[in-house]
C-alpha cells in the first residue's frame, strides 16, 4: 500500500468511525437497529465511498495526504454533524491535544501568549510567575527567532509549538523591543505553565469580593473555591462570567454545589440514549451565606449558563447583564483512532425550575446562529415561563435572561478604530521606550498628547470631539496596557475591572441580592420545617 493511498484509507476510517458512533446514538442505545436502518446506514456508507474513490482517481488535482485530510476533517465530518446541531464537531489530532489541553489548564513552555500581526510574531502577554515572566520579556516584543531560527518565516502555531517542550529544557528566544538599539536574547527554562480559569480575584470593595471566571476546566471548582475562602469574612461577591464560553459540566456542579443548599437541584440531562440525569448539591454551602451578584452578557454560555440558571431559580444570586447565549446541548466527547475525538450531542440541559437553556437553531445558518440572529424577542414574547423557589417569575428557552438588564457600553466608529488598529497595545512599549511608569501612574493631558502624537504616526484618523465622550475609556486602556506591560497582567486587568461600568453597576444591586439571598433562606426554612412537621 502506497503512503497516499494509506493516507486516504486512514481518513476514511476515521471517518466510519465517527459514522459508526453518530449512527449508533441517533438510533439509541436502548433498542436495537432494525434490519432496515442498517442497510440504509450500509447503502449510505458505500454510496460515500463510492464518490471518494471517484474524486480520488479523477480530480483534476492529486488528491495528496494532506488534502485527503482536508477533505474529510474539514469537508464531510464537518457537513454531516452540522446537519444535527450546531455544536456537534470532530476534533482532528492537533485540536484534539488543544482541548484536552485546554481542560487540564495546564501545560510545559515558557508562559506567553503570542500573536501574529502585519506578518510579526507579537508577545501579548507573559504570564506572571512564569518563566517568560521571570526573564523580563514583555508585552509588544517582536520574537525574531527561536532556537536560532527566524521568526519571520514562521507563523504563530508554528513558534507556539516551539516554545513548548519538556519541563526543564531550554530555550533560546531573541525579541525586538521599541527604544532598544540591539536584538535581547533569552535563555529560557521550560516548566509546567497552570493556565487558571479565575484570572482575576480582588476585594472591589472592603468585603465585597470580585471574581472574573473565563472558562469550566478540571481546576476551576477549587479556584473559585479558594478565591472565596480567600476572602474572609465576605459581605457580598460579584461573579462575572461575561464572555465565559462554558467547559466542563463537572465543574459547574462543582461550583454550584459550593455556593448552594446540601441537597437542591444544580442541573437535569434529559436525552434519547442515555437515561434522564439530576445533578444536585451533595456537599453545599454549610451555611455561608452572602449576597452574589452574577455578571452575564451574550457570550456566556453553556456551563457558564448552567451556575447562572441554578443560581437563579434557587433565588440564590441575582442576575444582571444581558440574556446569555442559549447553549444547552450536552456533548459527550468520543476517543476515535490516533488521537482524534468527536463531541456529540447527547443530551439537552435543564435549569431546576425545568427551563430549557437552548436557543432554537432549526433553519438557522451557523454565521446567524453564533451571531444572535435568530435570539428571542427582549421583550420576552414567545418565552417559557417558570418560577423561582420563592415564586419570581423566570423565562427560558432561550439562554438565561437576567433579573436586571445592564447594558454594554456603546461603542463610536473611533472607538473601533482604535481596537481594530490594537492601538492600545501598541502605543504601550512605544511609550515606555522614553518613559517609566510605576503603580501610582496616572494618564494626564500630557499621556494623551503623547497617544494622539502615536496615532498621528500610524496614520490613524482623529479629532478633538473623538475624544470627549470616551475620554473615561481611553484613559483605562492606555493605564492597563501600560501597568501591564510594567507589571504584569493581574495589574492591568484589575485596573479594567475598576473602571468596567458594567461592574460598577453590579455591585449597586448588593443590597436587592441581600433581600433575595434573605427571600431564599426563608423559603429553606420553611421546606425544612415541612420535612420535619415543625419540629
Amino acid at each position: 500500500m502506497t503512503p497516499r493511498t494509506r493516507r486516504a484509507t486512514f481518513s476514511l476510517v476515521i471517518f466510519f468511525s465517527v459514522c459508526a458512533v453518530a449512527g449508533t446514538l441517533l438510533q439509541g442505545r436502548v433498542r436495537a437497529q432494525s434490519a432496515q436502518d442498517e442497510s440504509q446506514l450500509r447503502d449510505s456508507l458505500k454510496a460515500f465511498t463510492n464518490v471518494y474513490a471517484l474524486v480520488e482517481q479523477n480530480y483534476a488535482e492529486p488528491i495528496n495526504g494532506d488534502k485527503a485530510d482536508t477533505v474529510i476533517y474539514d469537508g464531510a465530518i464537518p457537513g454531516m454533524l452540522r446537519v444535527l446541531d450546531p455544536h456537534s464537531s470532530f476534533y482532528d489530532p492537533k485540536a484534539y491535544a488543544k482541548m484536552r489541553e485546554d481542560q487540564h489548564g495546564r501545560y510545559y513552555g515558557v508562559g506567553m501568549l503570542i500573536q501574529q500581526q502585519s506578518g510579526k510574531i507579537y508577545v501579548r502577554t507573559p504570564y506572571e510567575g512564569t518563566p517568560s515572566f521571570r526573564a523580563g520579556i514583555r508585552p509588544g516584543d517582536i520574537i525574531s527567532s527561536v532556537d536560532g531560527k527566524d521568526a519571520s518565516a514562521m507563523n504563530s502555531e508554528q513558534v507556539a509549538k516551539a516554545l513548548k517542550g519538556p519541563k526543564g529544557t531550554h530555550v533560546t528566544l531573541t525579541t525586538i523591543r521599541e527604544g532598544q538599539s540591539k536584538p535581547l536574547t533569552f535563555d529560557l527554562v521550560r516548566d509546567e505553565i497552570p493556565h487558571p480559569s479565575v484570572d482575576l480575584k480582588y476585594e472591589i470593595r472592603p468585603g465585597v469580593g470580585y471574581i472574573h471566571l473565563t472558562n469550566f476546566q478540571e481546576t476551576t471548582a477549587r479556584e473559585v473555591e479558594d478565591a472565596i475562602d480567600g476572602f474572609g469574612n465576605l459581605k457580598g461577591l460579584v461573579f462575572d462570567l461575561r464572555g465565559n464560553p462554558g467547559g466542563l459540566l463537572s465543574q459547574a456542579v462543582e461550583v454550584c454545589d459550593h455556593l448552594l443548599a446540601k441537597g437542591q437541584n444544580i442541573v437535569s440531562q434529559r436525552g434519547r440514549a442515555y437515561p434522564d440525569q439530576v445533578y444536585t448539591a451533595t456537599k453545599g454551602n454549610n451555611g455561608k451565606n452572602f449576597p452574589i451578584v452574577v455578571i452575564v452578557n451574550r457570550n456566556s454560555a453553556s456551563a457558564a449558563e448552567i451556575v447562572s440558571g441554578a443560581l437563579q431559580d434557587h433565588d440564590r444570586a441575582l442576575i444582571v447583564g444581558e440574556t446569555t447565549f442559549g447553549k444547552g446541548l450536552v456533548q459527550t466527547v468520543y476517543n476515535l483512532s490516533e488521537n482524534t475525538g468527536l463531541a456529540l450531542t447527547t443530551y439537552h440541559y435543564y435549569t431546576p425550575s425545568g427551563r430549557l437553556i437552548q436557543r432554537d437553531y432549526n433553519g438557522v445558518s451557523l454565521f446567524d446562529y453564533y451571531n444572535h440572529a435568530n435570539a428571542l424577542p427582549a421583550d420576552n414574547t414567545n418565552k417559557e415561563v417558570k418560577l423561582t423557589d420563592a415564586g419570581r417569575t423566570v423565562y427560558g428557552g432561550g439562554g438565561i435572561t437576567p433579573d436586571e438588564k445592564i447594558e454594554q457600553p456603546k461603542s463610536s466608529p473611533f472607538m473601533d478604530s482604535l481596537l481594530i488598529h490594537d492601538s492600545f497595545f501598541h502605543f504601550a512599549p512605544h511609550y515606555l521606550a522614553s518613559h517609566t511608569a510605576g503603580a501610582d501612574f496616572k494618564v494626564d493631558d500630557v499621556v494623551l498628547g503623547e497617544f494622539k502624537l502615536y496615532l498621528t504616526s500610524q496614520n490613524i484618523p482623529w479629532t478633538h470631539d473623538d475624544f470627549i465622550a470616551p475620554a473615561e475609556w481611553i484613559k483605562a486602556n492606555i493605564k492597563a496596557e501600560i501597568l501591564t506591560n510594567q507589571l504584569g497582567q493581574l495589574q492591568g486587568l484589575r485596573t479594567r475591572a475598576d473602571w468596567d461600568p458594567m461592574i460598577q453597576k453590579a455591585v449597586t444591586y448588593l443590597p436587592q441580592a441581600q433581600a433575595l439571598e434573605d427571600s431564599a433562606h426563608k423559603v429553606l426554612t420553611q421546606k425544612a420545617e415541612a420535612r420535619t412537621g415543625g419540629n
